[in-house]
């Protein structure tokens, strides 16, 4: 959940910020753009304290507000990985989150090469797993909550960048209340 605030405190920082950032020099950043991410993906909670290798991708496309500032909508998908129980829980079935994303983006030039990006929306996630309990019960379902990300990153161009991300993805499903995040290098491309 801190880690929620703190992503939402930095999205909501830059957009108040938005008049102060310096525009720009290489001009418009709207536009279509695709993106993807290869990171680490935790889970740290009831049975489940593991890691694994979790991996996005997005569509979208963004409308320059000025020259430094771009909001937008993205679409996409995420697979958080499997993460194993521990200790006296190590006969649960491994927890699995993956599914489709839609929300909100910004991208914000703090100068005209660096950037602070920030990301909200819809999680819509198949679940795997089991609640903790003296019987372990299954769940295999969906859940539509939500996901919230904040990163920062180099324009190498008006139409390349690469960053470092950080998103948090909740879930709770028939009493499976879990949240997973993802820390990932991410590359992006604009056209």
């Amino acid at each position: 959940m801190r880690m929620t605030l703190i992503a939402l405190a930095l999205s909501a920082a830059g957009l108040a910020a938005a008049p102060a950032i310096s525009h720009a020099a290489n001009g418009d950043n709207g536009g279509f753009f695709i993106n993807g991410g290869v990171g680490q993906s935790n889970l740290d909670k009831g049975a489940y304290n593991d890691n694994d290798t979790g991996y996005n991708a997005n569509i979208g496309y963004r409308w320059a507000i000025n020259p430094s500032v771009a909001l937008g909508v993205e679409g996409g998908y995420t697979d958080l990985g499997s993460f194993s129980p521990k200790g006296a829980y190590a006969g649960f079935p491994n927890a699995k989150f993956s599914g489709w994303t839609a929300g909100v983006n910004v991208h914000f030039n703090v100068t005209p090469q660096w950037y602070i990006s920030g990301r909200a929306g819809l999680f819509r996630a198949d679940v795997k797993g089991s609640i903790a309990g003296a019987t372990p019960v299954p769940v295999d379902d969906t859940s539509s909550k939500y996901y919230a990300g904040a990163g920062f990153g180099y324009d190498f161009s008006n139409n390349v960048s690469v960053g470092l991300n950080y998103d948090y993805y909740k879930v709770n499903k028939n009493g499976f209340n879990t949240n997973p995040d993802l820390i990932s290098v991410n590359a992006e491309y604009r056209f």
